[in-house]
């Protein structure tokens, strides 16, 4: 729908459509009330106020965070913004709450703001090609990426391999003599998630290494040390043979590490615990704690990268991994006797 569809359908002209629309000059209340109705009827987005539509696109940078409260995201945050802003380029960041799509939100502000460009941190990885197709201006995915169906033309992503990155921390705990593992994330059983696919490194690491896959030690827990504490507890209720912790955030592992704490137990000694991002407070919790640390300053300046060379047409859509690094601070320990 545009605007003359709506004066159209409302019998008016265009002229008292955007008054009505930018509640400016003079028009009666009943042609007020018939042009509104279709408005509604129809869902009409106007593109941000009048003048707006006679304006070429802004040099406006969109980054749509899910998990803002996410503290790996906060220096990536401040990433994106500086390199924006280098390039002369104001930045909006915009908070997606779950359960939204991130994909419609970003057309809803394409219409309203007239965007450059978009970067999508964090999400679901489940959305169709028709609808990235939907997006008219160039854009990169980061931290996320999405199913193999989509044709990896049609969008660009900066990414770990969740998968991989997984499998790298269950090994090293294997390495130590750690057969009783536990798995504490978010959707862990929910596909197309980075819970799941965090899970999938983890069971792999296990097969991989004789070691049978047991649902029960697996817990879903929000990204958070609260949610951490609890789903720790809730384990520790039914498995009293764990020796070793593997959180899918080093949010969760701060908060499982409180639980064993509180429980009289100590880190390493009797339960190691590892987590996975690298952020800033793990490294002073007390005890330190090992983790997976992704490079999340360097994603998200490859991602601004990427993004300003869409818009210049220097280059096409692309896909960048980056690898992980474990970091040993001391919260994982060899044990002598496999459990």
């Amino acid at each position: 729908m545009n605007i003359k569809d709506i004066a159209r359908l409302s019998g008016v002209g265009i002229a008292t459509v955007s008054r009505v629309i930018n509640n400016s000059g003079v028009v009666s209340d009943a042609t007020r009330a018939k042009v509104m109705a279709v408005v509604r009827e129809h869902n009409y987005i106007p593109n941000g106020n009048a003048s707006n539509l006679k304006k070429t696109r802004s040099n406006t940078i969109a980054l749509m965070v899910k998990g803002i409260a996410n503290p790996f995201f906060a220096d990536m945050i401040k990433e994106v913004e500086r390199q924006v802003n280098l390039r002369g380029c104001p930045l909006l960041i915009q908070h997606v709450e779950d359960g939204v799509d991130e994909i419609n939100a970003a057309l809803q502000l394409v219409k309203e703001k007239n965007l450059y460009g978009v970067i999508f941190m964090g999400g679901t990885y489940d959305h169709s090609e028709e609808k990235f197709k939907q997006l008219p201006i160039p854009f990169v995915l980061t931290t996320i990426t999405t199913t193999k169906d989509v044709d990896p033309a049609v969008f660009s992503s900066v990414i770990i391999d969740d998968m991989q990155e997984s499998y790298k921390a269950v090994s090293y705990l294997i390495s130590l003599g750690h057969r009783s593992i536990c798995f504490l994330a978010r959707f862990p059983l929910v596909q197309h998630t980075t819970g799941n696919r965090r899970l999938m490194g983890y069971i792999k690491a296990l097969e991989d290494h004789g070691i049978e896959y047991d649902a029960s030690l697996v817990e879903d827990c929000e990204y958070s040390p609260s949610s951490g504490f609890t789903a720790t507890k809730r384990l520790l209720n039914k498995k009293k043979d764990i020796t070793a912790v593997f959180a899918a955030s080093d949010t969760i592992a701060i908060g499982a590490a409180k639980a064993l704490l509180s429980l009289g137990l100590s880190i390493p000694n009797d339960i190691s615990i590892i987590g996975f991002d690298g952020i800033e407070m793990a490294e002073y919790y007390h005890p330190s704690l090992d983790t997976i640390s992704q490079p999340g300053v360097d994603m998200a300046k490859a991602s601004v990268e990427i993004l300003f060379d869409l818009i210049s047409g220097q280059s096409e859509n692309k896909h960048v991994v980056f690898e992980s690094v474990l970091v040993k601070r001391g919260s994982c320990k060899k044990i002598n006797k496999q459990a």
